[in-house]
């Protein structure tokens, strides 16, 4: 009987932990080993309900024989947790944006390879049904070459530490650009050698951006646009959106990840609410991550890959601030 992967989580503050937390524990042959949050109260009702031990420095967990460790932190901790995770010789699973430097990034990605760790960005949406079957189609020729691309990602805005520069490293820009330009890199599989942004507070009364346009130019010709915002009230049905349209010389396809929902009134909550009934992508992610352990393969999201989709976002924010194209070396 092959022994089951032991996990541990790094940090709550990111809300994804909650569904990755939740995919751990659907995952047959996979134990949650220990949580470690420097905040107690984030995760004491799920370490006392699970009998999970609780770590408030997360080193003392990666003393344990733990195999991996999923991290969820706020986005300026994400590079030396996960150094610190692979020195300790534990498979990396990072929230994304990977990093707030291309610098750090790359850090991140050489101490995790000179310690014989994976290490995979967290890009939940690749496992997006309607995701899926748009890249298979194009792989199948069926709208021609593609010249341009389309995306939005405009989501509500998180509040909390997302609007704390020291802690996120940006606004919308950052935290909303990182998930479509992952969808485009992995569809094209080209460079991205040019960024223009334009980018403001249009939406809220706080300190960093909730609004932007982000311009790209592939190395292949192809040119795309992500509408990059945290525009949607709190009244809105859901969180937000992740949408594309991909032009081609012989057709367009359309991308509405969210599309497969029920509409939901309910007294209790005085508004409508969209009820999901697609496949869970975030237990698409974390068995991809576990998958790729178990059968010692690389990981289908690499550091690399999260490197790739946020040094646009920052590269973004350097155009914002010159007013100017920026190129990508």
């Amino acid at each position: 009987m092959t022994a089951a992967l032991k996990v541990g989580m790094i940090s709550f503050a990111h809300g994804h932990a909650n569904s990755y937390f939740q995919a751990l524990m659907n995952i047959p042959g996979v134990v949650v080993a220990g949580i470690a949050d420097e905040v107690k109260s984030r995760v004491e009702a799920l370490t006392e309900r699970h009998s999970i031990a609780y770590y408030e420095d997360y080193r003392k967990l990666l003393e344990t024989d733990i195999d991996a460790v999923v991290i969820c932190s706020e986005n300026v901790h994400h590079a030396q947790l996960t150094i610190d995770s692979a020195k300790a010789g534990k498979h990396v699973l990072c929230e994304k944006p990977l990093g707030i430097s291309v610098e750090e990034m790359k850090e991140m990605i050489r101490v995790c390879k000179d310690n014989g760790v994976q290490l995979m960005t967290a890009f939940p949406c690749r496992y997006i049904t309607a995701v899926t079957e748009a890249k298979a189609a194009i792989e199948r020729g069926e709208i021609g070459e593609i010249l341009a691309i389309k995306g939005t990602n405009r989501g509500t805005m998180p509040g909390s530490w997302f609007i704390e520069p020291s802690l996120s490293g940006g606004g919308a820009v950052l935290d909303h650009t990182v998930h479509v330009m992952d969808l485009m890199n992995w569809i094209l599989d080209s460079k991205v050698t040019e960024v223009y942004a334009e980018a403001g507070t249009l939406f809220h009364e706080i300190g960093v951006d909730d609004a932007g346009l982000v311009h790209v130019k592939f190395e292949n010709g192809i040119v795309a646009v992500i509408d990059t915002s945290w525009s949607r009230p709190k009244s809105f049905p859901t969180w937000g959106d992740v949408t594309m349209e991909i032009i081609g010389t012989k057709g367009v396809i359309s991308v509405d990840s969210f599309a497969q929902k029920n509409e939901v009134f309910n007294d209790d909550s005085v508004k409508a609410k969209w009820s999901s009934w697609a496949d869970g992508m975030d237990e698409g992610l974390v068995r991809g991550f576990l998958d790729a352990i178990r059968e010692q393969r690389e990981v289908p999201i690499t550091g690399e890959d999260g490197l790739r989709s946020a040094e646009v976002a920052l590269a973004a924010y350097e155009s914002i601030k010159k007013g100017q194209p920026v190129k990508l070396a």
